[in-house]
Parts: C-alpha cells; structure tokens; sequence
C-alpha cells in the first residue's frame, strides 16, 4: 500500500523558488523538496545537511565547506562545487532574488576541490551558517535554473526527499518520493500532499474526518480539544519569530498620510493596544506579548523597552499633538478566522484613543504582493523568525533589505545592524541590536504585537514527529504506525 502523507497548511504559499519566495508555508513545503547546506537542532544547533563540515579561516573571511558525494538533484544532475558555486551566483545576481541582502557578504566561491568550496567574505559575517541553514542554503538543480531562469518555481528541481509532482494553485501542491535520495532510509512516505485551507476551524475538521493527517498553525482556541481526542497528537515549540502591523512610511504614494509620515501617531496607535488582552482574548494565553523582533524569552530581547502596557489617555494626547482628534487608518489583513479576530479586537482598541481602523481582508499572496508594490497603508504581518537575530530585522528595516516593505530608511540603523553581522563577540552585536531598537521604538515603522507558539495536531497514526522552533515540517524518521 502506498503511504501517502496529507498536511493542512494555513496558507498557499508563493513561487516554489527559493531565490524569490517569501512565505512561511513556502519553506515548509521546501524542507521537503529542497535540502541546504545545512540544517539546525531542535536547539537551534547548526548541523550538517549538504554540507558534511565546515572551518572559518582565523581572520573570518574564509568559510570552507566539505560536501557530500552522494547526492543528486531530481533532474539528475550531480550537487558538487560547481553546483554550490552555481546557486550563490544565483541569488546574488537573479533580478528576483530576494535573498540578496541575505549572501551580499560574498565576495566570491572558489571550487577548491569537486566536493569542496570557499566562500570569500568582504568582510566578517557572524549570520552567513544560519542564512546557509534557510533559504540562502537550498541548494537547485543549476541544469533547471539555467534552463528556467525566472520561471524556475513552477516546475522547481532541488535535491530534497521528495521532487515536485504537481501544484494547483490554492488547491494543493503534491511531491512523490525521491528515489535517489542520499537520506532515503529515513523517508517512509511515497507521496506528500500540501493543503491550503485558511480556516482553522475548517483545517481541524479536515484532520478529524480523515481528509488529512496532519495540520500546522492548530488555533490556540482548539489546543484542549486536540489534547482530549485520543484519535489526535498535540505538538508544540516556541517560535522564533512575531506578529505585528508593518506601516507603508516610504513605499509609494501611499505612504503619504499622517500615519505613514508621523512617528507620535504610530507610538499613539501602539499605547491604544492592550497586548496582554489581546493573548488572552485572541489566543487563550497560549502566546507571548511583544513589541520587539524577538520574543521577550530570547537573550536578544531589549530589557530597557518592556512591552508597553496600554495608556489610552497619553495615545489621545500624541493624536492631538499632531494636530489630530481622531484618524482613520486601513489596514490589510489575510483572510483567516484567527489574524481577522485579532484585528477586530485591535480595531476595537484603537477605536477608544481616536483611530477609526478600516480592515482589508485579503487572500495571503494578494496581501504580500500589494505590501512589496506599496499599495497599502499598514498590513498586518509577522515573520516566522531565523536563528540569528539579524534575519529578524536586518532585511526589514535596512534601506535595501530584501523585504522592508514599508521602505524605512535611516542610514544610522543600516550602520548598526551591519556592524552587529560583523562581530562573532555576542556581547558586541547585543549592544548594536539595543542600540537599533533605541531608534526603531522612537520611528516605529513596525509595530510588533506578539509571538506564537507553533501549535501542530496530527493523527494518531503517525508518529516520529519532532516539533522545532522555526515551525518546519521535516519528515525524516516520521511515519504511519
């Protein structure tokens, strides 16, 4: 009998092609078809992946990696040196690419042997491992990107566990089994079959009735039904990443409104939110409160700017210190239950200090393709977080960061967060990092608003499962009992 896996996404994600993409469901569905360098730990280790080993030269400025030997990619082409080689040229030189900022610290790739290559750094770059453990590190088919350029994502060809088979758009993406696979010993499933289905509620019931096998994103609202159905798994890991509302402060005609263009009304709009309520009403508690890019739990938090318990009265006031009494802003917001609840309860809030709040339900990729062209005002929006603490702010607030939608711009804040890539010395980068958020609590181009908990539910007959922080999906070692 063919074993044939089901997984209920929240969203549909966009272009399958690791160079362009930016979704989070994207990547879940790239731990299958798409293996990098490296990989992490449940502890955020990083380990091997296509990468077997690494050594830093003692200057910093040379990273030598060992591959393996016994991978292909789905098309048959070797994964060799030349193929690494291939795929950093890639990223850094595809007109699409959004990963730029991610590898600009490459200054070149030597082929230093058929399994072994040399990154050359322009300089220090403390980030370079964890970007090679994401999208930065999938490694493709150079054979197919070359032949695809642009178009690579809709027949895309990696060296994952699993190759594409098909994709209906909003409908489901299916991998078949990877034959060749250097790892295949681990695989137990013939088929892998992605579901979008953004309502929770409808998700759950899917699961329930057999329809699929398992789910990411559970509502934290059904997190004690799950764990009392015997027929269900619960699974859960604290995530690395936030929630929040992203303002247009520079992208476009739109940003040119009094919320896009005064700070004092942003910090108003962020004083109107009771961000303790909104855990408590939206999540049940299950989440943690935020107003950084890190969670409050992470050694990279800010302990000098606590998040901010709700001042109404001081919100009214900064509103009318810049010449307003009441605003009205619109927000987009994707079209699920969960995100829609949260920005009525925030619509609610803003509402007592003044803020007529209009929301925009939108279909995910719509929301996202209408934040990078600037035709928003304010989107609500979270990342699903990295490893190092500059995949977290550096691309969304630096003045070329790959994806700083709203277009904030400070030259001093790009000076911080490059130093802050440079230096190996922890206690070097924090003070960079706190020294940013010094200028980024005051100009609040994004108001963070909390952080999940990656919360999964699964059948009961599979097991194997191992839950991770950066709420991927990885199905080694998972199978049907």
């Amino acid at each position: 009998m063919a074993a044939d896996l089901r997984i209920g996404l929240q969203e549909d994600p966009d272009v399958l092609d690791p160079d362009q993409s930016r979704t989070f469901v994207g990547r879940i569905v790239y731990a299958s078809l798409c293996d990098k360098l490296v990989d992490i730990t449940p502890d955020l280790e990083i380990v091997p992946q296509l990468a077997t080993g690494w050594s830093w030269s003692d200057d910093g400025l040379t990273l030598t990696m060992d591959l393996r030997e016994d991978v292909t990619f789905h098309d048959g082409t070797p994964f060799d040196a030349e193929a690494v080689k291939a795929n950093i040229d890639r990223s850094q030189n595809l007109p699409e690419s959004r990963r730029k900022s991610e590898v600009k610290t490459i200054q070149s790739v030597e082929v230093t042997g058929p399994h072994q290559v040399q990154f050359k750094l322009k300089g220090p770059d403390a980030t370079l491992l964890a970007q090679f453990a994401d999208r930065s590190g999938m490694m493709l088919s150079p054979t197919a990107a070359a032949a695809a350029g642009v178009d690579f994502g809709a027949n895309p060809i990696c060296s994952g566990p699993f190759k594409f088979a098909e994709r209906i758009a909003q409908d489901r993406i299916v991998l078949e089994k990877f034959g060749d696979y250097w790892n295949a010993n681990a695989i137990n499933f013939d088929k892998v079959t992605f579901l979008p289905i953004p309502d929770t509620t409808v998700r759950l019931a899917n699961l329930r009735s057999g329809d699929l096998d398992m789910l990411e994103r559970l509502a934290a609202t059904d997190a004690t039904s799950v764990k009392g159905d015997d027929s269900l798994q619960y699974e859960e890991a604290v995530s690395l990443g936030y929630q929040g509302i992203t303002v247009n402060v520079g992208n476009g005609d739109r940003a040119n409104n009094p919320v896009g263009q005064d700070a004092r009304i942003r910090e108003a709009f962020s004083l109107a939110l009771d961000r303790d309520a909104i855990n408590q009403v939206v999540f049940e508690g299950a989440f943690a409160p935020g107003n950084q890019p890190f969670p409050p739990t992470s050694p990279w938090y800010d302990k000098d700017h606590p998040v901010p318990s709700r001042d109404v009265e001081k919100a009214k006031a900064l509103l009318k210190e810049a010449g307003h009494d009441s605003l009205d802003v619109e927000v987009q917001v994707a079209n699920n239950p969960v995100q829609t609840q949260l920005m009525q309860v925030v619509q609610a809030m803003a509402a007592e200090a003044g803020f007529n709040v209009k929301l925009k339900s939108m279909e995910f990729a719509s929301l996202l393709s209408d934040q990078s062209a600037g035709d928003y005002q304010a989107s609500q929006i979270g990342w699903s977080g990295r490893v190092d603490p500059d995949g977290n702010i550096h691309q969304f607030v630096t003045c070329e960061g790959g994806i700083n939608d709203s277009k904030y711009c400070n030259p001093e804040i790009d000076a911080l967060l490059d130093a802050a890539r440079t230096s190996t010395d922890l206690e070097i980068r924090k003070e960079k990092y706190d020294a940013a958020r010094d200028i980024l609590n005051a100009d609040m181009p994004l108001i963070y608003l909390y952080h999940v908990t990656w919360i999964w539910a699964l059948s009961d007959k599979l097991e194997g499962f191992t839950p991770y922080p950066d709420g991927m999906i990885r199905l080694e070692n998972v199978k049907f009992k």
